[in-house]
């Protein structure tokens, strides 16, 4: 079993799509071993993003991170890294393929509904910068 972390944007959760979003993660067989809603700080965006601060969406991003409620999330499955950037669909939700979460809910390459871990390595930081080991299970 894989873990990977997982969060529900301001934008899906603004517009009330956390229990869809959430349906279409169960459904494609992947389990939620963590989970809580919160408000990011700027500063929790920034550490969160901090590998990107070089990049010039860097203050965007980290500003629409931290203008609402998000969902985070631990999902566990085989393949569970591969398999949720596969269900997320492309980060420009123009290019994602039909049937993925990113064509179906989100309103453009910044407002994308839903973020991912790309690798192992990223997987546990981001899981461990939001989540202590008792609160996955």
């Amino acid at each position: 079993m894989e873990r990977t972390f997982a969060i529900l944007k301001p934008d899906a959760v603004e517009r009330n799509f956390s229990g869809k979003i959430l349906e279409r993660i169960e459904s494609q067989g992947f389990k939620i071993v963590a989970m809580k809603r919160t408000l990011l700080s700027k500063a929790q965006a920034e550490g969160f993003y901090d590998v990107h601060k070089e990049r010039p969406f860097f203050p965007s991003m980290t500003s629409t991170m931290s203008s609402g409620p998000v969902v985070l999330l631990v999902l566990e499955k085989e393949n569970a890294i591969a398999d949720w950037r596969k269900l997320m669909g492309a980060t420009n939700p123009a290019d994602a393929e039909a049937g993925t979460i990113r064509k179906d809910f989100a309103e453009n390459i910044e407002r994308n509904s839903v973020h991912g871990s790309d690798a192992t390595e990223t997987a546990a930081f981001e899981m461990s910068y939001f989540f202590s080991q008792t609160e996955i299970h």
